[in-house]
């Protein structure tokens, strides 16, 4: 669910120098390279500095982390749930693009993604494991304490409402059960930069890539979901538009897949 919290300020845009010409001895010009892209739009999202906390987790595998953890990484944190069937598949299809596009552009350490659940009494290490499994997910997966959680969501103004399942109810991809209720949640991702700091947010849902996604992630769809898969309403971002909001913070353009 798109619950907007934030009042959109203008972006500050940083222009990426143009490299000089060179004059080869011959009299020949030699040709110029583009800077880094400046900070993504403000029709997009927010861009600002904040310090973030080392808030608590606990990984897939049932470890302790904190987001203290990523520094010295461009950190991209999304909120999401595994029973999601709206959106998340959407968002985990998208990061899947961009996490092979920073491998091709061996840009890979020094990104982090990272997805930390809003339904953490859900969301257990086991299934997050399982997600991960069944989705091609290679990234950290968090979750924790109902408290944990809070604390991450009230900082970063994520909208979490549990509410009733639908009719007929969804059923869970795990246990082959019928869900229960589902959460609403805002959508969007975060960027937090080297030295820990908030710097862009944004809460549009995934414009997937020619509306294509794994069969694993569209068969977690709902008919809602299936909507917002080929026709998506609203604000949306792009997987270009991250990999440029990326680009800004490393200082270097990530060229998108061909």
């Amino acid at each position: 669910m798109h619950h907007p919290t934030r009042t959109h300020r203008r972006a500050h845009i940083r222009l990426g120098p143009l490299a000089a010409a060179l004059t080869l001895a011959l009299g020949l010009a030699a040709c110029s390279s583009a800077g880094p892209p400046g900070a993504p739009s403000p029709s997009l999202g927010i861009v600002q500095n904040r310090p973030v906390p080392a808030f608590s987790f606990v990984d897939a595998h049932g470890q302790p982390t904190t987001l203290a953890a990523f520094r010295g990484k461009v950190l991209v944190l999304v909120p999401f749930l595994t029973l999601c069937q709206e959106v998340c598949p959407l968002t985990t299809a998208n990061l899947l693009v961009v996490e092979r596009t920073l491998e091709a552009d061996h840009l890979a350490r020094k990104v982090a993604i990272v997805e930390y659940s809003v339904d953490p009494a859900r969301d257990t290490p086991a299934r997050l494991a399982a997600y991960a499994t069944r989705t091609g997910a290679t990234w950290p997966l968090l979750t924790g304490s109902a408290a944990q959680i809070g604390a991450v969501d009230h900082f970063f103004y994520v909208y979490v409402q549990r509410v009733a399942e639908g009719t007929p109810p969804g059923i869970d991809w795990m246990t082959g059960k019928p869900l229960t209720y589902d959460v609403n949640h805002s959508d969007g991702f975060f960027l937090i930069d080297r030295n820990g700091h908030e710097r862009f947010a944004t809460e549009a849902t995934p414009s997937v890539p020619g509306h294509t996604i794994p069969a694993s992630l569209k068969a977690m769809l709902d008919s809602q979901g299936l909507q917002n898969l080929y026709a998506p309403n609203g604000q949306t971002w792009t997987v270009p538009q991250l990999l440029d909001a990326l680009g800004w913070l490393l200082g270097q353009p990530v060229a998108p897949l061909g």
